[in-house]
């Protein structure tokens, strides 16, 4: 069938055609929003899950559903080498000087440009090589402490009053969350509950592998107070046919049911795959119907473009080392594992294989669902590491 008439939309954060099984907790942001607009208060949401969830697109469409709201919002994504403060400055900046253009701004405004004046001088922000900062007096004894759990709720302080002046509200939100270091990850859980302590118009929305609960917790042991995690999971066989089905019927198309079943048999209901399978399979169909033939002809060109631009990418990164340790859990089969039995299969101690475990969980490749166990964080993974590596090392 013609692919410009494709409804179905694989890729990193690319939005589907429909937000099926996710109107239980677009309902709750929906809440959260509007009572943090009210100034009543409210537990911040950090969604969770594996990769290929769409935690990504939901997130974009809470910020879509913000700004409806008639918030300013700030939308990041957190790297494994960028500090929070260069990552959240250049938006803060433009946030405030967008405040301030605003006929009538007040002095709250620039007040807030002061404080962050305080505040990129504090943490010494370079971008590149150069030096940033702006052509405005500092707040001195302000947000300058160089401590950034003093210093980020203070900035916050100061841009949500700067917010509440102009009678809008900020939501910031940030993707990978998990790539922030236990220090950076507090002063935000920090900034948030000096927000509900003060009922100030800002809110924090996030998204992480599943590690961030566990982190939270061990950044700040009030977290679970000031924060809902909701866990985004997989959908459902009703649900995944749902997400297959309408989209092809909005353009005169059909999938027979037993077509959708072996989809679902081959993605386990996860977003992502989803989308790459009905993609395929309609490029692969001549015409309507979509049967179980065509899903099985499409199969193999999905798995080539998932292990070329979904799990290599993540897989060609990775020492020897970290490889095999995959290639030992992909050995023990599907779902999580002991850490024990991991060991055992490498031939090694418990103890052994501790700093590749270590590596590996930095680089939110594996996780631990359970105390001792360990998973991978993307979905079929463990197929592809049999696929990359057929001959497991120790056999």
């Amino acid at each position: 069938m013609d692919p410009i008439n494709n409804p179905f939309s694989p890729g990193a954060g690319a939005p589907p055609p429909d937000m099926v099984g996710r109107d239980p907790l677009l309902e709750q942001a929906r809440i959260l929003l509007g009572r943090v607009k009210q100034k009543r208060p409210e537990k911040s949401l950090l969604l969770t899950g594996l990769r290929g969830v769409g935690k990504t697109v939901l997130l974009n469409e809470i910020e879509r559903m913000a700004k409806g709201a008639g918030y300013q919002t700030i939308l990041l994504e957190a790297h494994e080498d960028k500090p929070l403060g260069e990552l959240i400055y250049p938006a803060l900046r433009s946030l405030l000087y967008e405040l301030d253009r605003v006929a009538g701004a007040g002095n709250k405004v620039k007040r807030g440009l002061a404080v962050l004046r305080s505040f990129i001088g504090s943490i010494k922000l370079t971008m590149g090589d150069v030096a940033v900062g702006l052509d405005i007096e500092p707040a001195k004894g302000t947000a300058d402490s160089g401590d950034l759990e003093i210093d980020l709720p203070n900035l916050f302080v100061a841009i949500a009053e700067a917010a509440e002046e102009r009678q809008t509200a900020v939501a910031i939100l940030v993707d990978e969350i998990q790539y922030l270091n236990q220090k950076e990850l507090g002063a935000l859980i920090m900034a948030m509950h000096k927000m509900q302590q003060k009922q100030l118009p800002l809110v924090l929305l996030a998204a992480g592998l599943p590690i961030l609960p566990g982190m939270a917790g061990e950044s700040k042991s009030y977290a679970e107070r000031l924060f809902n995690f909701p866990d985004i999971g997989a959908l459902s066989e009703t649900d995944a046919a749902k997400a297959l089905r309408d989209p092809a019927r909005d353009v005169d198309v059909e999938f027979h049911d037993d077509a959708l079943k072996e989809v679902f048999r081959l993605t386990h209901g996860y977003p992502y795959f989803l989308q790459e399978w009905g993609y395929q399979a309609w490029n692969m169909a001549a015409a309507s119907p979509i049967t179980l033939q065509t899903v099985k002809d499409a199969t193999p060109e999905v798995i080539r473009r998932l292990d070329k631009n979904f799990f290599r990418v993540r897989f060609d990164r990775l020492p020897p080392g970290e490889k095999n340790f995959l290639r030992a859990m992909a050995h023990l089969g599907a779902g999580s594992h002991r850490t024990g039995d991991i060991a055992a299969a490498l031939g090694m101690s418990v103890k052994g294989i501790g700093p590749v475990r270590s590596k590996l969980i930095k680089k939110g490749m594996i996780y631990s669902p359970a105390h001792g166990d360990m998973a991978f964080t993307v979905p079929l993974f463990d197929e592809f590491m049999v696929r990359a590596i057929p001959q497991f090392p120790h056999d």
